[in-house]
Protein backbone atom coordinates (compact mmCIF):
# COMPACT_ATOMS: atom_id res chain seq x y z
CA UNK A 1 0.00 0.00 0.00
CA UNK A 2 2.60 2.57 0.81
CA UNK A 3 4.86 1.62 -2.32
CA UNK A 4 1.54 2.16 -4.61
CA UNK A 5 0.97 5.55 -2.91
CA UNK A 6 4.88 6.67 -3.00
CA UNK A 7 6.37 4.60 -5.71
CA UNK A 8 5.30 7.65 -8.65
CA UNK A 9 6.99 10.52 -6.51
CA UNK A 10 9.91 8.68 -5.49
CA UNK A 11 10.26 7.61 -9.12
CA UNK A 12 10.23 10.67 -10.74
CA UNK A 13 12.62 12.71 -8.07
CA UNK A 14 15.15 9.28 -8.39
CA UNK A 15 14.82 10.05 -12.50
CA UNK A 16 15.29 13.80 -11.73
CA UNK A 17 18.24 12.90 -9.89
CA UNK A 18 20.68 10.45 -12.31
CA UNK A 19 18.57 10.87 -15.57
CA UNK A 20 18.05 6.89 -16.76
CA UNK A 21 14.45 5.80 -16.94
CA UNK A 22 16.05 1.94 -16.58
CA UNK A 23 18.67 3.42 -13.61
CA UNK A 24 15.55 5.02 -11.50
CA UNK A 25 13.09 2.42 -11.91
CA UNK A 26 16.08 0.16 -10.20
CA UNK A 27 17.20 2.25 -7.85
CA UNK A 28 13.40 3.25 -6.50
CA UNK A 29 13.24 -0.56 -6.01
CA UNK A 30 16.36 -0.20 -4.24
CA UNK A 31 15.00 2.47 -2.20
CA UNK A 32 11.64 0.74 -1.40
CA UNK A 33 13.68 -2.67 -0.42
CA UNK A 34 16.14 -0.38 2.22
CA UNK A 35 13.10 1.48 3.65
CA UNK A 36 11.72 -1.92 4.28
CA UNK A 37 14.43 -3.39 6.06
CA UNK A 38 15.06 -0.26 8.02
CA UNK A 39 10.90 0.30 8.80
CA UNK A 40 11.79 -0.87 12.20
CA UNK A 41 14.00 1.56 13.01
CA UNK A 42 11.07 4.21 11.81
CA UNK A 43 10.15 6.68 14.46
CA UNK A 44 6.44 7.55 13.99
CA UNK A 45 7.17 11.11 15.23
CA UNK A 46 8.84 11.98 11.79
CA UNK A 47 7.03 12.14 8.86
CA UNK A 48 6.96 8.62 6.58
CA UNK A 49 7.21 10.74 3.49
CA UNK A 50 10.50 12.99 4.84
CA UNK A 51 11.73 9.53 6.07
CA UNK A 52 11.71 8.17 2.86
CA UNK A 53 12.76 10.96 0.39
CA UNK A 54 16.08 10.24 2.39
CA UNK A 55 16.70 7.19 1.93
CA UNK A 56 15.90 7.81 -1.79
CA UNK A 57 18.03 10.91 -1.57
CA UNK A 58 20.85 8.61 -0.12
CA UNK A 59 19.97 5.95 -2.75
CA UNK A 60 20.51 8.07 -5.69
CA UNK A 61 23.30 9.88 -4.36
CA UNK A 62 25.42 6.72 -3.94
CA UNK A 63 24.74 5.25 -7.80
CA UNK A 64 25.99 9.36 -8.57
CA UNK A 65 28.56 8.90 -6.75
CA UNK A 66 29.77 5.82 -8.68
CA UNK A 67 29.86 7.69 -11.87
CA UNK A 68 30.74 10.61 -13.46
CA UNK A 69 28.12 11.77 -16.30
CA UNK A 70 24.29 12.78 -16.18
CA UNK A 71 21.73 12.91 -18.48
CA UNK A 72 18.99 14.71 -17.71
CA UNK A 73 15.25 13.56 -18.52
CA UNK A 74 13.10 15.93 -20.06
CA UNK A 75 10.58 17.67 -17.72
CA UNK A 76 8.22 17.83 -20.30
CA UNK A 77 8.13 13.95 -20.48
CA UNK A 78 5.91 13.58 -16.95
CA UNK A 79 4.51 17.18 -16.69
CA UNK A 80 2.02 18.67 -18.83
CA UNK A 81 1.92 22.32 -19.99
CA UNK A 82 -1.39 23.78 -18.88
CA UNK A 83 -3.27 25.76 -21.16
CA UNK A 84 -0.40 25.58 -23.95
CA UNK A 85 -2.53 22.92 -25.58
CA UNK A 86 -4.71 24.60 -27.70
CA UNK A 87 -2.12 27.57 -28.76
CA UNK A 88 0.51 25.55 -31.27
CA UNK A 89 2.95 28.99 -30.95
CA UNK A 90 2.61 28.76 -27.27
CA UNK A 91 2.87 25.41 -26.84
CA UNK A 92 6.11 25.51 -29.26
CA UNK A 93 7.26 28.61 -26.62
CA UNK A 94 6.54 26.61 -22.93
CA UNK A 95 8.71 23.15 -24.47
CA UNK A 96 11.52 26.24 -25.00
CA UNK A 97 11.47 26.93 -21.47
CA UNK A 98 11.55 23.94 -20.28
CA UNK A 99 14.66 23.14 -22.35
CA UNK A 100 16.15 26.13 -21.20
CA UNK A 101 15.00 25.00 -17.23
CA UNK A 102 16.13 21.27 -18.11
CA UNK A 103 19.68 22.62 -19.53
CA UNK A 104 20.14 25.22 -16.53
CA UNK A 105 19.11 22.22 -13.92
CA UNK A 106 21.80 20.32 -15.73
CA UNK A 107 24.49 22.69 -14.93
CA UNK A 108 23.68 22.83 -10.89
CA UNK A 109 25.80 20.68 -8.49
CA UNK A 110 24.02 17.55 -7.62
CA UNK A 111 23.76 19.35 -4.20
CA UNK A 112 21.24 22.30 -5.56
CA UNK A 113 19.93 20.72 -8.13
CA UNK A 114 18.65 17.97 -5.38
CA UNK A 115 17.20 20.60 -3.07
CA UNK A 116 15.24 22.24 -6.34
CA UNK A 117 13.89 19.59 -7.26
CA UNK A 118 12.44 18.09 -3.17
CA UNK A 119 11.61 22.07 -2.92
CA UNK A 120 9.71 22.66 -6.18
CA UNK A 121 8.72 19.56 -8.21
CA UNK A 122 7.91 17.28 -5.05
CA UNK A 123 7.05 20.55 -3.07
CA UNK A 124 8.79 19.95 0.50
CA UNK A 125 9.07 21.98 3.31
CA UNK A 126 12.07 23.26 3.99
CA UNK A 127 11.91 21.37 7.14
CA UNK A 128 11.34 18.16 5.78
CA UNK A 129 14.28 18.81 2.91
CA UNK A 130 16.32 19.19 5.77
CA UNK A 131 15.49 16.02 7.58
CA UNK A 132 15.69 13.95 4.40
CA UNK A 133 19.10 15.10 3.65
CA UNK A 134 20.32 15.60 7.23
CA UNK A 135 21.45 19.01 6.88
CA UNK A 136 20.54 22.29 9.03
CA UNK A 137 17.75 24.27 7.26
CA UNK A 138 19.56 26.90 7.15
CA UNK A 139 22.35 24.89 4.43
CA UNK A 140 18.76 24.07 2.31
CA UNK A 141 17.88 27.63 2.36
CA UNK A 142 21.93 29.08 1.34
CA UNK A 143 21.62 26.26 -1.40
CA UNK A 144 18.10 26.96 -2.75
CA UNK A 145 19.26 30.41 -3.28
CA UNK A 146 22.66 29.72 -4.75
CA UNK A 147 20.92 27.50 -7.24
CA UNK A 148 18.20 29.77 -8.06
CA UNK A 149 20.89 32.53 -8.40
CA UNK A 150 22.68 30.20 -11.03
CA UNK A 151 19.40 29.24 -12.71
CA UNK A 152 18.71 33.18 -13.07
CA UNK A 153 22.55 33.42 -14.39
CA UNK A 154 22.47 30.43 -17.02
CA UNK A 155 19.16 32.46 -18.34
CA UNK A 156 20.32 35.88 -18.49
CA UNK A 157 24.00 34.41 -20.02
CA UNK A 158 21.73 32.92 -22.46
CA UNK A 159 23.81 29.54 -21.74
CA UNK A 160 20.96 27.44 -21.75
Amino acid sequence: MLVRRYQDRVYRYILRMVGSRDEALELMQEAFIKAWQALPGWRPEAQFRTWLFSIASNTATDSLRRRKVVEFVPLDEDYDVPGEAADPAGQLQAKQRLRALEAALNRLPDDQREIVLLREIEDMSYSEISAALGISEGTVKSRLARAREALVGHYRRKDV
